[in-house]
């Protein structure tokens, strides 16, 4: 074969391997809406996770974005990685912390935007091994909640303050010093890419089974970066060969790519009803933090009840979501008496009223929640859930059940509900305007239950 062939061959197989694209990368560029269902049938019956932001910030304890905020250069930075000695850590009893409170699974930071890693990595010295601590915290962190029963997820943040070749943009701490940009202008964001997916790949390699991907987070446009920055087609598509079965969150840039995303992540913030794109429904988990601080925020004092944390979970169910509830360990690497307070009033009500959240989602369309009341539903059961906020006084009408109901119960303590109409129970067919009402008769006394759940079980 003569040269001119040699090359002719050789760019035909460059242009076949181009019009390739994600396949080549081990990941179909299709996937039905069946096989996406059964891949994601697991986070979507799971419905309550825990996050768990850790790293280097825990130690000025005044919010993981600390060095962002108070504009710290490396060296001023620098302290807290000669200090950071977490010689409380006990992965084990978090995880058994998060098992109380119901949590299915969990996604740790394995490296926030400071850049520091909390494993071993080959590809960085910015990491624990090198602190007084001295030990890897990645491992036995997967170790303890796998024995749990706890599935495994990984934030991995694509932003990186301390990467050298990280180009400084408009979220660095150094964005304000012209003089910094100037000097470091010839930053390369290829070979911090590169950075990037090799230790993306490690993640995906060193801990067996990986259930979940939180990358986090890209902001294209002026003086920011997006998926060309990341190479985001190119990582979700290894990430996805080297794990077949994970979630992966929105935040690569890729939305307009099927295979780019499993889920919405609208953050700190409820929404209306069921998350949609392009007006069809799709799957969605909210991020939310006990206060205003992912890490741990010693002064922080907005936080959240136990009560306001549990109707949170019930009306993210309620609109067909799932919540990943967020705590910032200590650096002494515990979780403080405020986070396990609320962990625990959680778990006492996720124990008896657990199966209200896990497999559920949104009402039927048709049904219309009482006033002040949320509704979850189980396809699967038939199951219907009233989650009662303020009790009534003895009755709870609701409107198009009338006849599809065949017996009621407290959820807490299984204890009958008694209800007007047919089949020997009491009820009446339908209302004076026809709206096919269900009347329940209540106890007069509130149950001693953060927010009661009535479970009906239809016909």
């Amino acid at each position: 074969m003569n040269l001119t062939r040699k090359l002719e061959t050789t760019l035909l197989l460059i242009v076949l391997v181009l019009s390739l694209g994600p396949l080549v990368w081990g990941q179909p560029l299709e996937e039905t809406p069946q096989e996406k269902e059964a891949r994601m049938q697991w986070w979507s019956e799971a419905r309550f996770g825990m996050f768990i932001h850790w790293g280097l910030y825990a130690l000025p304890a005044r919010h993981e974005w600390v060095k962002n905020r108070e504009r710290m250069t490396d060296e001023e930075y620098q302290p807290y990685f000669e200090h950071f000695n977490p010689d409380l850590y006990n992965p084990t009893e978090w995880a058994r912390a998060a098992k109380i409170a119901g949590m299915k699974y969990v996604v740790l930071t394995t490296k926030h935007h400071e850049g520091f890693c909390l494993w071993d990595s080959k590809y960085t010295d910015y990491k624990s091994t090198n602190t007084p601590y001295g030990k890897d915290l990645l491992k036995p962190f997967v170790e303890a909640f796998r024995d749990e029963g706890i599935r495994i997820g990984f934030y991995h943040s694509l932003i990186d303050w301390h990467h050298p070749e990280y180009p400084v943009d408009r979220v660095h701490p150094m964005r304000d010093s012209k003089e910094f940009r100037e000097q470091e202008k010839d930053r390369d964001v290829r070979k911090y890419a590169e950075y990037l997916h090799s230790q993306v790949r490690e993640l995906m390699t060193d801990f067996g089974k990986v259930d979940y991907f939180f990358p986090d987070y890209s902001f294209p446009g002026e003086d920011g970066k997006g998926r060309d920055d990341w190479q985001s087609e190119k990582l979700i598509q290894m990430v996805r060969e080297l794990q077949p079965e994970i979630v992966v969150n929105d935040r690569l840039d890729l939305l307009d790519k099927p295979w780019g995303w499993d889920f919405r992540t609208p953050e700190q913030f409820m929404p209306r009803g069921w998350v949609t794109m392009d007006g069809e429904r799709v799957p969605w988990e909210t991020c939310q933090t006990f206060s205003g601080s992912w890490g741990y925020h010693r002064d922080e004092a907005t936080w959240k009840s136990s009560r306001q944390l549990i109707e949170m979970l019930i009306e993210v169910v309620s609109k067909g979501g799932n919540l990943l509830l967020n705590v910032g360990p200590t650096g002494r690497g515990t979780f403080d008496s405020r986070a396990l307070d609320r962990l625990s009033a959680i778990g006492d009500w996720m124990r008896l009223h657990g199966r209200s959240i896990y497999g559920s989602t949104a009402a039927p369309d048709d049904l219309q929640k009482p006033d002040n009341c949320l509704l979850t539903f189980n396809p699967t059961e038939k199951r219907l859930y009233v989650h009662v906020l303020e009790w009534p006084m003895g009755v709870l009408h609701l409107d198009g059940l009338a006849g599809r109901v065949k017996y009621a119960q407290l959820l807490n303590d299984a204890s009958e509900v008694r209800m007007r109409g047919r089949h020997g129970a009491w009820m009446r067919d339908t209302d004076e305007e026809g709206r096919n009402t269900l009347t329940l008769y209540l106890p007069v006394t509130k149950p001693d239950v953060e927010i009661p759940v009535i479970e009906l079980f239809l016909e």
